[in-house]
């Protein structure tokens, strides 16, 4: 933390009721398997759990608790509140409100991970940068990302998740960014918004959320750019592009390599520098086009950034490449899904050499559309000339029936038939992708382990 607090201050702003004497504590935790002394103890209560069943234990070693139920029993400073969990969101607006550096908050239906990596590593090149570690962006992720912030950073970098309606505006009410993105829109949790435009209005409250010297980074690609420019007529905007030359940072003269990655010329203020990015696919340019304006909204050089992308690494799960032995590649695009995703993840696959075989877990959360969605990625990959698809999962069924390929009734046979291709002697490319309830890292795990040279 910034600095060490007192529970004093907590109740004072927030309300609720001290039980014992004060005391001050410099670190949070939520977790009775992961807790250091002197830890000022949140027991959340969740569906499947509830922490303050490990009270006793927990408060050997503790500075303080903060509860729904009080144990009186215990001679240890308790906060009393009604809701634990927005207690912990409140820990963490005090943090946040002591902090001077700038935050930038990032959403959007995918890519989200990969473009907070981006925005990290550009900055990272002459600043302190605290960032979201792995996908810690719902209601209790962010709060502890920025319980964790120190005094030394020069900039936040703060991922923003979302199932449902009310879960961005709640995030930026204890975040409050300075810059926002909202990366793009897709059919990702569309079961939870009820449509396209939900998503699109859910993940918008990220803008709103913006501080009165704030800046909103849009994408004039979506369709929604122009209704958002409106309704933020009052607010400082940063646009970006792949495909529109009157944005304020734009990429132009595309070119895929023959590795898959792409070079393309990052365009701002009259002027031009060229980039390689060194991950693969076109939708890994939007990613960095978005990263770019974040800096750019924040006052970094074109010079700067060319440096922080060329040096970003993949994010495991996410088009991770491993060579494997006799002439075989595996893709790992495992991290989740959705229908744009997967068809950027075949636009990949369907531009390397020799043969192509993508396998597919089921998309989840896609409501009334689920059918609907799983047989248009057949026909994508169909043409785009894909060899093999193989599939598990109920829902992908009807992928593989509509390209013509191989569904399995469990992962063992999955695993059983892609060890065949092993034996060929032909190259040949494997990407393996589905949501996360589908569980396709295990496929991926299987095989590296079987035959990683």
């Amino acid at each position: 933390m910034i600095s060490d607090f007192r529970l004093t201050d907590a109740a004072l702003t927030f309300g609720g009721t001290l039980l014992n004497p004060d005391c001050e504590f410099n670190q949070v935790s939520i977790d009775s398997r992961n807790f250091a002394d002197g830890d000022l103890f949140v027991a959340i209560k969740g569906e499947r759990f509830d922490a303050h069943k490990f009270l006793g234990e927990i408060a050997t070693k503790a500075s303080g608790l903060v509860v729904n139920i009080p144990d009186k029993s215990l001679p240890i400073p308790q906060w009393v509140v009604e809701d634990t969990t927005e207690a912990l969101g409140q820990l963490a607006r005090m943090n946040r409100d002591r902090f001077e550096g700038q935050l930038i908050a990032v959403t959007g239906s995918s890519g989200k991970t990969s473009v907070k990596e981006m925005i990290a590593a550009i900055f990272s090149q002459g600043a302190k940068v605290h960032a979201t570690k792995g996908n810690l962006n719902n209601h209790i992720g962010v709060p502890l990302t920025l319980l964790t912030m120190d005094a030394s950073a020069d900039i936040a970098v703060i991922e923003m998740g979302a199932s449902d309606a009310g879960e961005i505006a709640y995030l930026c009410e204890v975040a409050k960014p300075d810059i926002a993105l909202v990366n793009n829109i897709q059919h990702a949790h569309i079961e939870g918004f009820g449509s396209i435009e939900g998503v699109a209005s859910a993940k918008a409250e990220i803008y709103s959320g913006l501080n009165a010297n704030g800046t909103a980074v849009i994408n004039l690609d979506l369709s929604w750019s122009q209704k958002w420019q409106q309704s933020l007529s009052n607010t400082r905007c940063i646009t970006f592009s792949i495909e529109k030359k009157d944005a304020d940072i734009f990429a132009d003269n595309i070119k895929t390599l023959d590795s898959g990655c792409c070079e393309f010329e990052l365009c701002a203020n009259n002027k031009r520098v060229l980039i390689n990015l060194p991950l693969p696919g076109l939708h890994s340019v939007k990613n960095a086009v978005a990263a770019a304006a974040c800096a750019f909204a924040s006052g970094i050089y074109l010079e700067q950034i060319i440096n922080g992308l060329s040096s970003v690494k993949p994010v495991s799960g996410r088009l991770n490449a491993h060579q494997l032995a006799n002439n075989i590649t595996l893709i790992d695009d495992t991290y989740n899904a959705n229908p744009d995703s997967f068809k950027a993840a075949i636009d990949v696959l369907s531009s390397v050499e020799g043969n192509k075989v993508l396998v597919m877990g089921d998309m989840a959360e896609l409501g009334d559309k689920a059918m609907q969605m799983h047989e248009e990625i057949g026909g994508y990959a169909q043409n785009k000339g894909l060899d093999e698809l193989h599939t598990v999962g109920t829902l992908s069924a009807i992928t593989a029936n509509k390209f013509g390929g191989t569904h399995h009734d469990n992962k063992n046979d999955l695993i059983n038939v892609l060890s065949e291709i092993f034996d060929r002697k032909t190259k040949t490319t494997i990407l393996i992708k589905g949501s996360r309830s589908s569980g396709m890292e295990e496929v991926v795990k299987t095989l590296s382990n079987k035959e990683i040279s």
